[in-house]
């Protein structure tokens, strides 16, 4: 009951297990409390002078901002932020395969070569402007009850947003929009889709085009040229009865997992999330990526602290520049917005027992595992090379998970130790409890419980390959909590950057 998580004989601070209160004896340590530790605080283990630094995972996580006693609280009254100079060596690496194919799920392969986890029918909205006749047409689907007699479709889903025009055509928040509605309405998990637009919008349908030229499944159309919002909503709803039993032709075949593209993400986090679930997850993306599938890491200001742990398994020093481009681009980015890359974590991240960006950023790139770096992609750009992947995001979870899912993932991964709810459609995402309180707490919403490994039940490696098979579960039909739950029709939320004029 007293004792604590302590992850590496460097640590100068371990994790507290449960709330512990003062003047309580650690077991297998020399120290008593000072101060009442919360569920998965830090507590000092040796004297710490002012200006030292803190360390948890043999990293650096923050300095003293005072001297600390052996046995005190360590947290944001005591820790803080400073930059410092972080060592990394690239060397060219090649990720090994297991070119044995054993591993199957039951995916949906479409004419074009590409490999569905579900069958979604799509109406994605190009401006903001058509956001109201795209949400009328799914209700009236919905509200109709016609999708009951078409079991292997799994629902019309609503592509909608706040954007798409008010800016610059050639911007660089115009191309992020545009890469992210193509990767959207190309994703195998929609059998047809309808994107729509207002006619007069800067997000012109003509920017999308280019797939008329590789899927007859894509139709484009605009209010204005259709006369109406009552037109073009009868439009499609006798487009997509026509179309509903071909969609629903379709069959499960068993598939290489190398078709799986894993998100991976995290959102409420706390003191844990580094311990148990992050590093799990990250055996589960290792086995995948070693079956020659592939997984995507995001969220670049969760990574800043923990930069070098990835560019030391670049593949490359193009691959290793393209991160610290794209970390050089968010410092000036937060500084011409007024605030700082470590403007993080967040109140709930620190009631959960973490304190610097340093030590949130160690423990979100354990969910990459240990797999080598393939590539660093700009947001929601298209996945060009096969294994583990890093995109360019910000830390709002439905922001970065919107460009991972138009980057090519069809399964989602989501660590939480304070609850996060969450779901993106057209893409199934699994929920990991990095605790078991917060797991038994909400049970209805979460996947999988890590929480076990803390506890000493289970070990990383076994939580991981669990996670792995649900993925596979998952992939091959069986819903999901936030499936079941009806999460997933109002979280696409694509990366807004620049001038709105």
């Amino acid at each position: 009951m007293n004792s604590l998580i302590v992850l590496n004989k460097n640590d100068n601070v371990g994790v507290s297990q449960f709330i512990i209160p003062e003047k309580t004896k650690i077991s297998g340590q020399e120290i008593s409390t000072i101060d009442p530790i919360p569920f998965g605080h830090k507590v000092c283990l040796k004297p710490i002078n002012k200006g030292d630094p803190i360390i948890k995972y043999d990293q650096i996580i923050g300095f003293a901002s005072k001297n600390i006693t052996a046995g005190e609280h360590v947290h944001s009254h005591n820790l803080e932020f400073k930059d410092f100079e972080r060592a990394f060596r690239v060397q060219n690496k090649k990720t090994i395969i297991d070119e044995k194919v054993d591993t199957f799920f039951n995916g949906i392969l479409r004419d074009n070569g590409q490999v569905a986890t579900r069958n979604y029918i799509g109406i994605v909205s190009t401006v903001n402007c058509s956001a109201t006749v795209t949400k009328m047409i799914v209700e009236k689907i919905k509200y109709s009850n016609i999708l009951n007699d078409y079991s292997n479709i799994d629902g019309i889903v609503p592509i909608t947003h706040s954007t798409g025009c008010g800016m610059n055509t050639v911007s660089e928040g115009m191309q992020m929009f545009q890469r992210t509605i193509d990767g959207f309405k190309n994703h195998p998990n929609f059998s047809h889709v309808f994107v729509i637009g207002l006619g007069c919008e800067c997000a012109q349908v003509s920017l999308f085009d280019e797939s008329l030229k590789k899927h007859n499944r894509i139709h484009f159309l605009t209010i204005q040229d259709e006369g109406g919002t009552k037109k073009i909503v009868e439009k499609v709803l006798s487009q997509i009865k026509n179309l509903l039993p071909e969609a629903n032709k379709i069959k499960r075949t068993p598939q290489s997992v190398s078709h799986l593209t894993l998100a991976l993400q995290c959102g409420g986090s706390d003191g844990y999330s580094g311990i148990t679930a992050n590093p799990a997850l990250g055996v589960a993306a290792d086995l995948l990526v070693k079956k020659g599938g592939s997984s995507i890491l995001s969220e670049t200001p969760e990574i800043y602290g923990a930069e070098h742990l990835l560019i030391n398994r670049a593949n490359s020093q193009e691959t290793a520049d393209k991160l610290m481009e794209r970390l050089k681009w968010w410092k000036n980015y937060t500084s011409i917005n007024n605030s700082t890359m470590d403007n993080n974590p967040a109140p709930g991240n620190k009631r959960g027992g973490l304190t610097t960006i340093l030590e949130k950023s160690l423990g979100a790139v354990a969910k990459g595992g240990k797999s080598i770096l393939e590539d660093v992609l700009e947001y929601a750009e298209p996945l060009k090379n096969k294994g583990f992947n890093f995109m360019d995001s910000p830390g709002y979870d439905p922001v970065s998970v919107t460009g991972q899912v138009a980057s090519g993932a069809n399964v989602i991964c989501f660590t939480t130790g304070r609850g996060s709810c969450f779901g993106c459609k057209p893409v199934p995402s699994l929920k990991l409890s990095t605790n078991t309180a917060m797991y038994e707490k909400m049970e209805e919403d979460m996947d999988i419980n890590c929480g076990t490994i803390a506890e000493g039940k289970e070990d990383i490696d076994k939580v991981g390959n669990r996670i792995f098979e649900l993925v596979v579960n998952t992939a091959s039909g069986n819903k999901s909590k936030s499936e079941i739950n009806g999460y997933g029709d109002e979280e696409f939320n694509p990366w807004q950057v620049g001038v709105v004029m």
